[in-house]
C-alpha cells in the first residue's frame, strides 16, 4: 500500500472514529433527556403532593388554635417537622440533581465548540441548568432559615409566637406551589430538548451518521 493510500485509508478511520464518537455522545444525551423528563414527571408529583400536606397542616393549626385544643395543635407541630425535615432531605437532593445537570450541559458546550458546532441549544440549556441550581440554593436557604425560626416559636401559645409560627407555615406552602411552578417550567424544558433531539436525529440520519 503506497504512501497515499495509507494516509487516506487513516484519514477515513479518523473520520469514522470521530463519527462514531459523536453518534456515542448524541445518544447518551437522549438517554439522559428521557431520563430527566421521566424524574420531573416524578416531582411533580411529589411537589403537589407536597403543598396539599403543607395546606393541610395549615388548615390544621388555624383550627387547633381558634378551639384553643393543645392536643391538636401539638399534634400539628410534629407533623410540621417532619414535613420539614423531608423538604430540607429533598432541597438537599433537588440541588445535587441541578448542579450535576449543569455540569452535563457545560461539557456539552465544550464539546459543542471542540466540533466546531454552533452549540446554541446546549448554551441556553446550560443557562437554564445554571438557573435551576441557583433557585434551589435559595429555597434551601429559605426553608433552612424558616426551620431555625420555626424551632424558637413552636410551643409557645402567645398570639405574637403563633402568629409567626402560622407565618412561616404560609411561607412554607408558597415555596412548595412555586416549586410546582418551577417543575413545570423544567418538564417544559425537558420537551423541548426532546424535540430537538429529534430534530438533530434527523439532520444526522440525512447525513448518514
Amino acid at each position: 500500500m503506497n504512501r497515499i493510500s495509507s494516509a487516506l485509508l487513516a484519514s477515513l478511520l479518523l473520520a469514522g472514529s470521530a463519527q462514531a464518537q459523536q453518534w456515542g455522545n448524541n445518544r447518551g444525551e437522549r438517554a439522559q433527556n428521557r431520563h430527566e423528563v421521566r424524574t420531573d414527571k416524578r416531582e411533580l408529583r411529589d411537589d403537589r403532593r407536597d403543598v396539599a400536606e403543607l395546606e393541610n397542616v395549615l388548615a390544621r393549626f388555624d383550627q387547633a388554635w381558634s378551639r384553643q385544643d393543645e392536643r391538636e395543635m401539638t399534634a400539628v407541630e410534629g407533623r410540621l417537622r417532619e414535613l420539614l425535615r423531608k423538604e430540607l432531605a429533598e432541597s438537599r437532593m433537588e440541588l445535587e440533581k441541578d448542579k450535576r445537570e449543569m455540569h452535563r450541559s457545560n461539557r456539552e458546550v465544550r464539546r459543542d465548540r471542540n466540533w466546531g458546532r454552533g452549540g446554541a441549544d446546549d448554551r441556553r440549556d446550560r443557562r437554564d441548568d445554571v438557573r435551576d441550581a441557583r433557585v434551589e440554593a435559595a429555597t434551601l436557604q429559605t426553608r433552612m432559615a424558616i426551620a431555625r425560626e420555626l424551632n424558637w416559636v413552636m410551643g409557645n401559645r402567645n398570639y405574637s409566637d403563633l402568629q409567626r409560627q402560622r407565618n412561616l407555615i404560609v411561607q412554607l406552602v408558597q415555596i412548595a406551589r412555586q416549586e410546582v411552578q418551577q417543575t413545570k417550567q423544567e418538564l417544559r424544558e425537558d420537551h423541548r430538548e426532546r424535540r430537538e433531539d429529534r430534530r438533530d436525529d434527523r439532520r444526522d440520519s440525512r447525513r448518514g451518521w
